[in-house]
């Protein structure tokens, strides 16, 4: 549509006689403000009216080659001056004429040459008719894109509420299923330890082992999709990060695919947690693998991006570093893509995928403070856009506490947990370990032995239990009376008490449930070597 502005009447003549400008002209005298516009070729009426905006079209009904029905009639067929007046001139005051130029599509018809005043009114009141018509169909226009922007705002909106419905209802069955998990596992681990178990027996423990393990990972992927799953994390390099993933990532390709690696040099640091940085990267590989049937090119692409980069539009300016993982597989449709970063949602066939590695992706990028950007279409592969946040600190020394042979020591572990199921089966790997263990059912029973004036090393505690006292509070007293002692914490989910908005304060020692006996063993003395190790 062609835009005019319609603060007055634009008036055009069509006529092959020029004298006929001068009657008209002087006859619109009081019709001001008006412009009027003349063409004495009838072939251009068309062009000429949309040029002058025209409000309404004078065309003389006599003219050689082409007559005013003519010149009507295109005027009519052309989207944009199909709805002009047309007002025919003619000398000829004949009925059947007449009716003949309103079916041609003409509004008015005049008998040459009419009264001033009739013609003024005449010219007016088509004028005004039109310029009320643009109006009403600009403000259409304008109520239509108003409406698609509120339509596009309400999909949004409802993709985003629906997103965090959903992270609440997983995040919360991910919470309850992690403490059944350590039930079953710590009993397991339990009957390893005290031995005496045939050898198929052992071969059941630990396939029913492995079982947890897997439910486990699971609960992990719903927890970090609900941006609850704690993050332990701390300032990296990434792009020795990247590179330490590299041989990872190729087997897991395998021989047939390709790897382009395009890691830019003095990459800035980003603060995360690299345990679930490395199983995000893994989860894209795996994806791309995937989607690429074994063969292809993976490309990893990483660089800094500042304010002048070009970023996606609802981030915020600033520092950021760049991770781009981008395949050659089969790519996917749009409602595909629309529906990606759901839980449990995936196109394979059964029993090949959970559907939570992009949902697992989507919860640590967000966590983390980041941005995620998925591009797709079929045929043309698929690209994962990581935006982190630039860190202004350097990266952490690292810490090699893992992979220890299981031990134990002499010192006295106080055992804080509500659930009996939890409770008994650690106490009993700490007492086979030669800790001298005290148990507490709550954060109150805690305190009572804490007040008993017992010896005690460490507490480790649930961090949700019902009672009058948190585990907070525990922690605080324990600060308190017993300075050197030290605390682990251990939780199914510890979004709201521990984390918040993800994150772990500085100086909070977390062991996510379920847990192995290697992990908890090797926590433990990390943390009463720390101990050990303060000045005194």
């Amino acid at each position: 549509m062609i835009e005019h502005d319609f603060s007055h009447c634009s008036v055009l003549l069509i006529d092959d006689e020029p004298f006929a400008q001068n009657m008209i002209e002087h006859s619109l005298q009081e019709c001001a403000p008006y412009a009027l516009h003349y063409e004495a070729n009838p072939a251009r009426a068309v062009q000429v009216a949309k040029q002058a905006g025209a409000t309404v079209v004078l065309v003389d009904l006599r003219m050689p080659d082409l007559d005013g029905f003519e010149v009507t009639r295109r005027l009519r067929a052309d989207r944009d001056t199909e709805h002009i007046p047309v007002m025919l001139l003619s000398s000829e005051d004949d009925p059947e004429i007449k009716a003949k130029g309103f079916a041609a599509g003409a509004n008015d018809y005049l008998v040459k040459w009419p009264d001033r005043r009739e013609l003024v009114a005449r010219v007016r009141y088509h004028s005004d008719a039109s310029l009320a018509r643009r109006q009403r169909d600009a403000a259409f226009v304008s109520l239509r894109h108003s409406q698609e922007q509120l339509a596009a705002s309400q999909t949004a909106l409802y993709q985003v509420q629906k997103m965090e419905a959903i992270g609440k209802l997983t995040g919360g069955v991910a919470h309850d299923f992690n403490n059944v998990l350590q039930i079953i596992s710590g009993n397991l681990q339990l009957l390893q330890l005290t031995g005496g178990l045939n050898e198929a027996a052992r071969a059941r423990v630990e396939m029913a082992l492995a079982g947890v393990e897997r439910g486990a990972k699971l609960a992990s992927h719903l927890l970090a999709f609900a941006r609850r799953h704690p993050l332990q994390a701390v300032v990296i390099d990434p792009g020795e990060l990247l590179g330490e993933m590299d041989e990872i990532i190729r087997r897991v390709l395998g021989a047939r695919a390709r790897v382009a690696a395009e890691i830019e040099a003095g990459l800035w640091n980003v603060m995360v947690d690299p345990n679930q940085f490395n199983n995000v990267l893994l989860n894209l590989a795996i994806n791309a693998r995937d989607a690429m049937d074994g063969g292809g090119t993976l490309t990893i692409r990483a660089a800094n991006a500042g304010p002048g980069s070009a970023l996606p539009p609802e981030m915020p300016a600033r520092e950021y570093v760049l991770i781009e993982m981008s395949d050659t597989g089969r790519g996917m449709a749009p409602e595909v893509l629309q529906r990606a970063f759901e839980p449990f949602f995936t196109t394979k066939p059964t029993g090949q995928g959970t559907g939570l590695g992009l949902s697992m992706v989507y919860g640590f990028v967000k966590q983390s403070g980041g941005e995620i950007v998925l591009t797709s279409s079929v045929g043309a592969g698929t690209s994962v856009k990581i935006y982190l946040p630039r860190s202004a600190v350097g990266p952490c020394a690292h810490d090699d506490q893992a992979n220890q042979p299981l031990s134990g020591g002499g010192e006295t572990i106080l055992v804080v947990e509500d659930e009996p199921g939890v409770r008994s089966p650690t106490c009993g790997i700490l007492s086979g370990l030669g800790y001298q263990v005290l148990e507490a059912v709550d954060a109150a029973g805690a305190l009572e032995i804490i007040d008993s004036g017992r010896r005690i090393d460490l507490v480790f505690t649930d961090v949700i239990m019902p009672g009058s006292v948190s585990s907070l509070q525990l922690a605080k007293v324990l600060r308190e009376k017993l300075p050197d002692a030290q605390i682990l914490y251990t939780s199914g989910c510890a979004e709201g008490v521990l984390a918040h908005e993800g994150k772990l304060e500085p100086g909070v020692h977390l062991l996510q449930k379920p847990y192995h006996s290697d992990t908890l063993c090797n926590r433990i003395r990390h943390l009463l070597r720390q101990r050990g190790a303060k000045p005194g």
